[in-house]
């Protein structure tokens, strides 16, 4: 059957001419989905029963994934696990703050093909790629989970998965949720984090260029140097750091941009002054930043949170150096929904 939300306006409009429907009844639909955060064609009340009718026999429902659990932290976090239609599972995190941002933390892929040590998305490998639909499902629901008078500010596309080997849906989905007829979400306001895949980050640079769209670029650097690198990204045997700066050099200049690289800090592992030094050396030329994330715990992962007294000098050590650092403080962690803790199904009840 017909999936409405993996069609284009311009799909739809020929679409709806087969079927003797107006071409102007797919901006109403439009406002209904995205304004109204309505997802039932019988709830759009201004649309005629029998053209309502027709939808629902052509497209069943708007939503074809099911919610199978939702959970909130203490810091109004939520997160949602979603069986899609074949089967296969996903999660997505709605995160709040006090500057009225409202931010979706989406996946891209069913599983994760990059392993990285320190992370569970990738602990039950990859399935497959998410559809433009799916992707698009996930902005919905969490939109919906805010009361009427709010909708999301911010797209953080850092769930489960690896977007620049399904970069052709994800900016598709994009378009949908930054247009103003859409989620109507700045490009600015829009991020896409990468593990570092070099082709990937220059077809993104050539799409922002094409589009118009200012999204941010973040790459998961977590260490300086390819030995360290490849011990806790395998994917960086293929490519190595200096392919991957080669690549967001050119995505700066392209875009102009800013390029923002996130350290998770392990204790232990990555965060000895001989660290600070190497990546204060590769950064030190480039216009950019890092960001650093304090390890967030996978009960079935051997790694040890860092103390605040070494996340406290590695930022004050790469500071002193020149590099401007941000700290990401950690949220959603009570329910595994942090940065590295997702993954395409949930294991067990959250920690309490």
């Amino acid at each position: 059957m017909n999936n409405y939300l993996e069609h284009a306006p311009d799909e739809l409009v020929k679409l709806f001419s087969d079927w003797n429907i107006p071409a102007y009844r797919v901006a109403q639909i439009r406002r209904w989905i995205f304004a109204r955060k309505t997802t039932d064609f019988e709830s759009m009340t201004d649309l005629p029963k029998s053209v309502r009718t027709t939808l629902a026999e052509q497209f069943g429902t708007i939503l074809r994934g099911k919610e199978l659990t939702r959970l909130q932290s203490d810091d109004s976090s939520q997160k949602l696990l979603i069986e899609l239609a074949d089967g296969e599972q996903i999660e997505c995190v709605l995160l709040q703050n006090d500057r009225h941002h409202r931010t979706a933390c989406i996946s891209t892929q069913v599983g994760c093909a990059m392993r990285c040590s320190f992370c569970a998305s990738g602990m039950d490998g990859f399935v497959r790629n998410l559809t433009k639909s799916e992707i698009l499902e996930q902005l919905l629901r969490l939109n919906a989970l805010l009361p009427d008078t709010e909708r999301l500010t911010h797209i953080v596309v850092m769930g489960i998965g690896e977007p620049m080997l399904n970069l052709d849906a994800l900016l598709a989905a994009l378009d949908e949720a930054t247009s103003a007829d859409g989620l109507d979400i700045s490009v600015r306001r829009v991020t896409i984090s990468t593990v570092g895949i070099p082709a990937g980050i220059l077809k993104l640079a050539d799409a922002v260029v094409a589009g118009g769209k200012g999204y941010k670029l973040a790459v998961s650097l977590h260490a300086p140097n390819d030995a360290l690198r490849s011990q806790i990204i395998p994917q960086n045997r293929h490519t190595g750091i200096a392919k991957i700066l080669t690549a967001t050099d050119e995505y700066f200049y392209k875009t102009g941009r800013r390029v923002t690289f996130e350290y998770t800090l392990i204790e232990g592992l990555n965060d000895q002054p001989e660290h600070i030094a190497q990546l204060a050396e590769l950064l030190r030329e480039r216009t950019a930043i890092v960001n650093v994330i304090p390890l967030n715990p996978v009960p079935e992962l051997n790694f040890r949170l860092p103390s605040n007294k070494t996340v406290k000098r590695f930022v004050e050590q790469l500071e002193h150096r020149g590099i401007q650092v941000k700290v990401r403080f950690r949220k959603g962690d009570k329910i595994a929904a942090a940065c590295g803790q997702l993954r395409a199904q949930c294991k067990s009840e959250p920690p309490s």
